[in-house]
């Protein structure tokens, strides 16, 4: 059996492997694709992260403590909680450029608008990092079923394809060569495994924080959906495509909690 590392780098590799295949659409389009696509890309995205927050990661939380003895309100809503505040944070921190935005946020700084799109989207993937690291450590060394880690590692794996292409696509129309477009796509993929091993190293020998480390998880990534993903998929016309590809993505990712259970 693997152990909970190897888990966690296991599933964060696949998301990876997504993001890459996602960014290598920069080499098969012309120009930045409609932005009613985009819009459905991230509505989906929005509703694969809300659901996984929930079904994989919060509901374990819940069920870990349960079976740790502990209250299992106190460490969903504790560790949700702080999830919300270190994306606030780090939000606050980083200087970066959501897509369709003309302000940057975040510090002053003199970065290029090439740069501050990677940034953004690499602030994106660390909560989907932690959650599939977290839950995929969870299933390897605690009593909790394997499911739920398929399920968010498939889960954040689908969703990472149309998330290359946001990032590698809006690049190559501000100007940047096609190779160094899908390079930067390609880096803000490494940012999950890298959160995925982080947040292990933080569970390890500690099993009463996991449930914890869970809720944080499914906070950080409830975050950049009410914060990011939701506002950007209703952005002027077809607010309504969008808002049901965030429920259509809720309704997939729900699914394939409930089939990989």
């Amino acid at each position: 059996m693997l152990s909970p590392m190897l888990y966690a780098l296991s599933g964060t590799l696949f998301t990876f492997v997504m993001t890459a295949a996602g960014a290598a659409c920069v080499f098969c389009f012309k120009d930045r694709p409609q932005a009613k696509l985009t819009k459905l890309s991230l509505g989906a995205a929005a509703g694969i992260m809300l659901a996984a927050a929930v079904w994989s990661l919060l509901l374990p939380a819940m069920e870990e403590a349960a079976a740790l003895g502990l209250a299992p309100e106190l460490p969903a809503a504790g560790g949700f909680i702080l999830g919300v505040g270190f994306l606030m944070l780090l939000d606050s921190l980083t200087p970066h450029l959501h897509l369709n935005a003309a302000v940057p946020e975040g510090p002053h700084t003199a970065l290029s608008r090439a740069a501050l799109l990677f940034l953004a989207v690499t602030i994106h993937n660390i909560p989907e990092g932690m959650a599939v690291g977290i839950s995929c450590a969870a299933a390897a060394g605690s009593n909790l079923e394997a499911g739920p880690s398929f399920a968010v590692a498939l889960g954040m794996g689908l969703q990472n394809v149309p998330e290359g292409a946001a990032v590698t696509l809006p690049l190559m129309a501000a100007g940047v060569k096609r190779a160094k477009a899908f390079g930067l796509g390609v880096l803000s993929g490494l940012a999950e495994p890298a959160a995925a091993v982080l947040t292990v190293l933080a569970a390890a020998g500690f099993s009463s924080i996991l449930p914890w480390l869970l809720a944080f998880a499914a906070g950080a990534m409830l975050y950049v959906v009410v914060e990011e993903l939701i506002p950007e998929a209703r952005l002027g016309e077809h607010s309504n495509a969008g808002a049901l590809a965030v429920l259509g993505g809720f309704v997939l990712m729900m699914s394939l909690d409930s089939i990989l259970s």
